[in-house]
C-alpha cells in the first residue's frame, strides 16, 4: 500500500472528540487533522509522540475535505511506528490476498470484500469452485506496557482488543456459525505496530471477547496474525511476516 507521496512529519498536541487531533508540524505550523480511528488508541495517542500525516493537496481531493491532513502514523516508546488509521489493515490484506503473500490463504480464489452472512458482514470472502473461506481482520496496535525508559518491557506482546468490543464479539460467533456450515473460518490479526512481535487476546480489558476467542478455537476458527512492514521512505506499508498467536493470553 503506497500513498501518493510522502507522509508529512509533526509532534502530536492532543487527539479530541474521537476524530481530530491538533498537531504542531515539522514546519511549526499548528493544524488540525482528521483521527482516522475511533478507538481507544491506547498507547497510540501520547501528547508529543511523533507523528506522520497524509496530506490530501497533492491529490487534488482536498478542496472536498474539511481537514487537509489525516493522521496515519504515531511513534510509540520513542521508537515503534504504528499505523492507526483503521482502514489500512483491510487494505493490506486485500493486496497481500491478491498477491498471494499470506501463505495460508493463498490459492485460486476469487476474493469478495465484505461478504453478506446471515446477520450481517465479514471482511472477505475467498471464494473457489469447491470451497470457500471468510476472513474477519482485526488490527493489533495495542503493545503492551510500552515505557520511554523502558521501551522492551512488554517482551513484543500485542493484546486485541483495546477496548470492550461488543461488534468483534459477534464477529467471532459470525465465524463459527460459518465453520460449523463447514466453511474456513479464519480471524487475521493485521499488526501494523514495528513493536509487535506477538499477539494475545486483551483478557483484562474484555474478558468475554477472550473467552469467546478460545471458544471459537475450539470449534474450529483459525486465527493467524501477520505483522505490516513500514517502508523507510514513509511513502508506504506492506503485510510481512507471520506472528505466533497466543489464544490463552
Amino acid at each position: 500500500m503506497q500513498y501518493d507521496g510522502p507522509l508529512v512529519g509533526g509532534r502530536l498536541i492532543k487527539r479530541y472528540k474521537r476524530f481530530l487531533a491538533d498537531i504542531v508540524l515539522d514546519s511549526g505550523e499548528e493544524i488540525t487533522a482528521h483521527c482516522p480511528n475511533t478507538g481507544s488508541m491506547k498507547h497510540c495517542a501520547e501528547p508529543g509522540s511523533r507523528v506522520w500525516l497524509w496530506d490530501s493537496l497533492p491529490s487534488g481531493v482536498a478542496a472536498k475535505r474539511k481537514y487537509r491532513y489525516s493522521w496515519e502514523w504515531v511513534e510509540i516508546a520513542g521508537r515503534y511506528k504504528a499505523c492507526i488509521n483503521t482502514a489500512r489493515p483491510n487494505q493490506l490484506v486485500a493486496e497481500a490476498l491478491a498477491a498471494g503473500n499470506i501463505a495460508e490463504l493463498a490459492g485460486d480464489f476469487q476474493i469478495q470484500p465484505e461478504p453478506k452472512v446471515a446477520d450481517g458482514r465479514l471482511d472477505f470472502l475467498l471464494q473457489a469452485e469447491t470451497s470457500a473461506v471468510y476472513v474477519e481482520v482485526k488490527s493489533v496496535t495495542l503493545l503492551d506496557c510500552p515505557q520511554p525508559e523502558h521501551p522492551d518491557a512488554s517482551d513484543g506482546w500485542g493484546s486485541f482488543p483495546d477496548a470492550v468490543t461488543a461488534r468483534g464479539l459477534k464477529h467471532l460467533r459470525r465465524l463459527a456459525e460459518l465453520r460449523q456450515q463447514g466453511y474456513r473460518a479464519v480471524l487475521l490479526f493485521c499488526v501494523p505496530h514495528e513493536g509487535i512481535a506477538r499477539v494475545r487476546p486483551a483478557r483484562a480489558i474484555d474478558p468475554a471477547y477472550a473467552a469467546a476467542l478460545a471458544e471459537v478455537v475450539e470449534q474450529g476458527v483459525e486465527v493467524l496474525a501477520y505483522q505490516a512492514q513500514f517502508y523507510a521512505d514513509e511513502r508506504g506499508l506492506e503485510l510481512g511476516k507471520r506472528l505466533p498467536v497466543d489464544i490463552g493470553g
